[in-house]
């Protein structure tokens, strides 16, 4: 399971699960233009990387034991 967090929320979601699923749980609306991954316009980043919300899929767990307690940033 992977913690994700946004705005001091945070929330723990399977790895491979669809990001707009994971980010929509957290309250967090990105917006959709082509929503085939194309345009960019979804993109967000999750502990750092830059991932399409609309064809992204949830990272794995982080290794360290302090991103794993305090969780992936969400922006």
């Amino acid at each position: 399971m992977t913690k994700l967090s946004y705005n001091g929320k945070a929330v723990e979601v399977r790895e491979g699960t669809p990001l707009k699923n994971a980010v929509s749980k957290l309250g967090y609306k990105p917006k959709y233009s082509c929503k085939k991954g194309d345009c960019g316009s979804c993109t967000v980043s999750v502990g750092g990387t830059r991932i399409k919300a609309c064809v992204g899929k949830v990272p794995p767990a982080p290794r360290l034991k302090s991103l794993q307690e305090k969780g992936l940033e969400l922006r």
